[in-house]
């Protein structure tokens, strides 16, 4: 009853609170410099502390919570060691990189059937990861505080309620201090428009950033432009990151040259655009592909 109780806040109660606390909206025209990379799924591309260190990147996303949606939850970073990530996770923060959450991935060990289980993933998230600290829940990480949550969403029903959590997130939004904002991003396939479930979490307008794969993906081969500027239109209050593959071996793979000559001229004629998103720091390491194009972003 009380999970229930919850939601009856008002989407435009919850609008409101989200416009106070997330990023407003983007402005920007052109290079942003912002270059975000996902962590987390190889134990062979060194530690998040090295991520941050390397002056490549001003945002990183850990991977994934990949098991939730049914009261039970599972962190998979691929064979890291999660003594010392807290650790990480702190100075990551101190050197001005912030380290968020992804949830969901390849797998299908997740879902969010119900408004009562989109509010328990919330409660999980709050006290497992961010401000809460209730009894009997596990953090992983010690007493960091993460500083945001990320939907990579593979799969899902027009049942699933990630509007519900998203909500949730923005009535929680303040990270210990004014003016400290909980990242709360999205990380689809170019395909536009997105699948229901995470349409209908977009919708709510409190997503401050959504970054676009246009790797990986038949459908938006030939025509990820086309889709970059439906999404850009459609969601106008948030800042939209071009998503590349730093893998050559990686359908949709582009390279560097193509990024200046195109990918790069031709995101950035959004008015909100954000930067890049490079998937992921494995193949980073082994390619230097930001390397070679953060100056484009």
């Amino acid at each position: 009853m009380e999970l229930a109780n919850r939601r009856a806040t008002s989407l435009l109660a919850v609008a409101a609170i989200a416009a106070v606390f997330l990023a407003g909206p983007a402005t920007a025209v052109g290079k942003t410099g912002q270059v975000t990379v996902f962590w987390g799924r190889n134990k062979d591309e060194g530690t998040l502390r090295e991520a941050c260190d390397s002056g490549l990147y001003t945002m990183v996303i850990m991977s994934f919570l990949n098991v939730y949606g049914h009261g039970k939850y599972n962190l998979d970073l691929s064979g890291h060691p999660i003594a010392g990530i807290g650790d990480d996770i702190k100075h990551c923060q101190f050197i001005g990189v912030p380290v968020s959450l992804s949830i969901g991935g390849f797998g299908n060990g997740y879902s969010l059937p119900s408004n009562r289980s989109a509010l328990e993933l919330f409660d999980y998230l709050w006290n497992a990861y961010f401000g809460g600290s209730k009894a009997g829940v596990y953090r992983p990480f010690g007493d960091a505080w993460l500083d945001g949550v990320d939907l990579f969403l593979e799969h899902g029903t027009p049942a699933d309620r990630y509007d519900v959590l998203a909500l949730e997130l923005a009535k929680h939004n303040i990270r210990g201090a004014p003016g400290k904002p909980l990242h709360l991003t999205a990380t689809p396939r170019c395909t536009f428009p997105p699948s229901s479930y995470l349409g209908r979490a977009v919708a709510t307008g409190i997503f401050e950033r959504i970054h676009i794969r246009i790797y990986d993906d038949d459908n938006c081969e030939a025509y990820w432009h086309l889709a970059w500027d439906k999404w850009t239109a459609a969601y106008p209050a948030t800042r939209f990151y071009v998503g590349m593959t730093a893998s050559e071996m990686t359908h949709g793979w582009v390279h560097p040259k193509n990024v200046y000559y195109d990918v790069a001229p031709s995101t950035q004629k959004a008015d909100n655009y954000g930067g890049f998103m490079i998937w992921d720091r494995y193949y980073d390491k082994l390619s230097n592909y930001t390397s070679m194009v953060k100056a484009y972003a």
